[in-house]
């Protein structure tokens, strides 16, 4: 007997997310599935205005819920599901969802978020094989990924970001697509013309998560004048200076193992767990060092780590010393000052 040819995997992007019987939301990038669902229930909305929306939590699922909320009430033909933590599901959850996947309520709109895992791959693979669209979203590791979607957010907010400044930003927010969203927000509603570095600097020079990472950043630039302005300004606005030294230590550390992988025949990303990131931003700062400077720089701030926890007396002192042999050592010069 032959066998049944599988639907091919339909797989659209976050921001493209149409309704349909079931949409599959996968993936463990959290605004990005927010914004996912937040989609196809706005266009099912639209289509169906008198739909009820029912949003449905697996960690409190009781059997028969699945069937109940998708089938046809007395005030409307059409439903709008949403059922919240897949991931989690237990047996209960998953054998309606089979049974429903089987035979869904045409009618209807199912939206299943899953942020990832195992827990529920008969489900998973059901859906796919039947065919129903699915929205990946994925957590953007990536330097460039951030960029881009960054950028996008600019221009949903009809506005436009230097490239300078676009750099700044991301290098300020860090990792987490929440805060760049909002920052985002942020910049968009509280400056006009086209954002600059200037406006992404005054909004955010004073963030710890900021300050300590942008002073580094300078350091191992060898740009000793813009990390001691940078650091003064963040310990005057209540960085500690346990901070500026670790962030010195957290870059020069993921330097050093990005360096050490090459000539291990490693990936760093796969092999060491550093994020895509993290690693295309150290290749960058790699090409101005060399091994022997890089040593020198990592003893010169765990030196200072010790002085800023107790070991001194002025640990802004020993901060700034441990900035200034970084900014040396970047140019060639012996990293201790002394």
């Amino acid at each position: 007997m032959p066998t049944r040819a599988k639907a091919p995997r339909h797989t659209v992007e976050w921001n493209r997310a149409e309704p349909a019987p079931i949409v599959l939301v996968s993936g463990p990038e959290e605004l990005l599935a927010e914004r996912a669902v937040a989609r196809v229930v706005r266009l099912a909305k639209q289509a169906a205005p008198e739909a009820e929306v029912v949003r449905i939590d697996v960690a409190g699922y009781h059997p028969g819920s699945l069937a109940a909320a998708t089938g046809p009430s007395l005030f409307a033909d059409a439903a709008i599901v949403v059922v919240e933590g897949a991931e989690g599901a237990g047996e209960e959850f998953l054998a309606d969802a089979l049974a429903y996947i089987a035979n869904v309520e045409p009618r209807a709109v199912t939206v299943l978020r899953h942020a990832g895992g195992v827990r529920g791959k008969k489900m998973l693979e059901a859906v796919r094989a039947a065919g129903y669209p699915e929205v990946v979203c994925s957590a953007l590791t990536r330097d460039s990924d951030r960029m881009s979607f960054a950028t996008g957010e600019f221009r949903r907010l009809e506005r436009q970001i230097a490239a300078d400044g676009l750099r700044a930003l991301i290098d300020a927010v860090g990792g987490d697509l929440r805060e760049l969203a909002a920052a985002i927000d942020q910049l968009a509603g509280d400056t006009t013309g086209r954002i600059g570095r200037a406006d992404v600097d005054r909004y955010y020079a004073g963030r710890i998560e900021t300050s300590g990472f942008k002073v580094a950043d300078a350091a191992i630039a060898g740009d000793a004048g813009t990390a001691l302005t940078l650091a003064r300004h963040a310990m005057s606005t209540g960085t500690d200076p346990v901070q500026l030294v670790a962030a010195l230590a957290a870059k020069l550390r993921t330097m050093a193992k990005v360096g050490g992988s090459r000539r291990r025949g490693l990936d760093p990303v796969r092999d060491l767990g550093i994020a895509a990131w993290q690693v295309d931003r150290a290749k960058r700062d790699l090409r101005s060092w060399d091994a022997e400077r890089l040593g020198g720089a990592i003893r010169a701030v765990a030196g200072a780590d010790a002085q800023v926890k107790g070991a001194g007396r002025d640990p802004k002192f020993a901060a700034e010393r441990a900035i200034m042999a970084v900014a040396r050592a970047a140019h060639g010069d012996a990293a201790d000052p002394e």
